[in-house]
């Protein structure tokens, strides 16, 4: 599949494009639901054989991910000097590595925690579904003061 030109200036990403807009960043957002909400967590990650890694301690985003429903993961990125923004997700199952070949071979991707603490659940997501978008970044955007600008300035 290629890129395809929206006629509002989106492009659709191919899905080699988005799998090369994954592997150009390490931080994302992960959407479970627990108990019937949305729960979004930032997580660091991997890109590995055409799913993400990810490394987690128990607790809720654990739980969420192993929860029986799919999971969405996602990150973006903007780049001033061409003034182009662009999102890719995937979609689909998360589930815990469990055999020992896995996790060692897990282990030796360059995957770090930010955060103190034991994460030694190696998480993957393996995609149903993987899509991109890329626009330029209207001019006037970029320039009109939006709210969260006059709240760090005090304006009201």
């Amino acid at each position: 599949m290629t890129a395809t030109q929206m006629p509002d200036g989106i492009e659709n990403l191919s899905t080699s494009e988005c799998w090369e807009m994954f592997r150009s960043t390490d931080v994302g957002r992960l959407a479970v639901v627990v108990d019937g909400q949305p729960e979004l967590f930032p997580i660091n990650y991997v890109v590995d054989h055409g799913s993400i890694v990810f490394r987690t301690a128990r607790g809720t985003k654990l739980d969420g991910a192993l929860g029986g429903s799919n999971v969405a993961f996602e990150t973006d990125g903007y780049h001033p000097a061409s003034n182009v923004a662009w999102s890719v997700v995937v979609k689909g199952p998360a589930e815990r590595l469990a055999s020992i070949e896995d996790v060692l071979a897990s282990s030796l991707l360059p995957l770090f925690p930010w955060q103190a603490g034991e994460k030694n659940n190696f998480m993957r997501i393996v995609p149903d579904q993987v899509t991109g978008r890329r626009f330029r970044v209207q001019a006037a955007s970029r320039r009109s003061m939006g709210l969260s600008d006059a709240r760090r300035l005090n304006v009201e």
